[in-house]
C-alpha cells in the first residue's frame, strides 16, 4: 500500500528543504517506497479533520492503510524498522543507530531551533543582540560534542543509518549562520547527506512545490 504524507501547501522554507516532510521524504526515497502527498493549508492545519491525525495541527502525518503517525522522528523510525536500508541488522549497531536519531531531534536540535527562532521572533527586539552570542554558544557546546565522536568518520556507525539522515537535517538549518563552517568535519557530513541521490530526489519533490507556486521560481 502506497502511504500518504502531508507537507505545507506554502512552506515558509520557501523551497529550502527544511519543513520536517524533508525527513519522510529522504527516508521513503531511502528504501524505495513510493508515496504520496497531501499539501495542506496554514488553516487546514487547524482543522478537526487535520488535527483528528495530527493533534498538534503541524506536518508531516503519515497515514499508511489503517495507521496514521505524526511527528517526523516517529515516521522515520517507522520507515526504518519496515524497510531495510536505514537501521543496520546487528542489534547493537541497530540500536546505537536509534539513540543517533534521538540525539539529533533531543539534543542537537533544541538549541539549533532556539537560536533560528530568535533570529525569527526576536531580532528587532533590544535584547536580541545580548542573547545572541549565548544561544551561539550553546549551538556551538554541541557541535564541538558532535564533532569529537564523528572523528573522521563518514558517518556516525560507520555506514549511512536513518541516524545520520535526522541529523543532517539538523545540521542544516545552520546553513548561512557561519557556525557549521567552524567545524569542518560537520560541514562536509551534512554534503555528503545532501549528495546522496535519495537526498536529491527528496529535496527536488520538496522544491517543486515552492515553485509551481506563483512567483515561486
Amino acid at each position: 500500500m502506497t502511504p500518504t504524507i502531508t507537507a505545507f501547501e506554502a512552506s515558509p522554507d520557501r523551497g529550502a528543504g527544511l519543513a520536517r516532510d524533508m525527513r519522510v521524504r529522504w527516508a521513503l526515497e531511502e528504501v524505495g517506497q513510493p508515496y504520496a502527498v497531501r499539501l495542506v493549508s496554514f488553516a487546514a492545519l487547524k482543522q478537526p479533520a487535520h488535527r483528528a491525525l495530527h493533534p498538534f495541527g503541524q506536518i508531516p502525518t503519515y497515514e499508511e492503510g489503517d495507521l496514521a503517525l505524526f511527528e517526523s522522528g516517529a515516521i522515520v523510525l517507522h520507515i526504518a524498522e519496515r524497510h531495510p536500508g536505514l537501521l543496520p541488522e546487528e542489534p547493537n549497531a541497530r540500536s546505537r543507530a536509534i539513540a543517533w536519531m534521538f540525539a539529533a531531534l533531543d539534543t542537537v536540535e533544541p538549541p539549533i531551533w532556539d537560536l533560528d527562532l530568535a533570529r525569527m521572533v526576536e531580532g528587532d527586539k533590544p535584547w536580541h543582540a545580548a542573547r545572541q552570542p549565548m544561544l551561539e554558544d550553546r549551538v556551538r557546546q554541541r557541535l564541538g560534542e558532535l564533532a569529537a565522536r564523528l572523528g573522521g568518520a563518514d558517518w556516525l556507525e560507520g555506514v549511512f543509518t536513518s541516524g545520520d539522515l535526522l541529523m543532517v537535517t539538523v545540521l542544516r538549518r545552520l546553513h548561512g549562520s557561519g557556525l557549521l563552517d567552524e567545524y569542518p568535519s560537520l560541514a562536509a557530513y551534512v554534503v555528503r547527506g545532501e549528495m546522496r541521490p535519495a537526498y536529491r530526489r527528496a529535496f527536488a519533490a520538496q522544491r517543486a512545490v515552492f515553485d509551481s507556486r506563483p512567483g515561486g521560481s
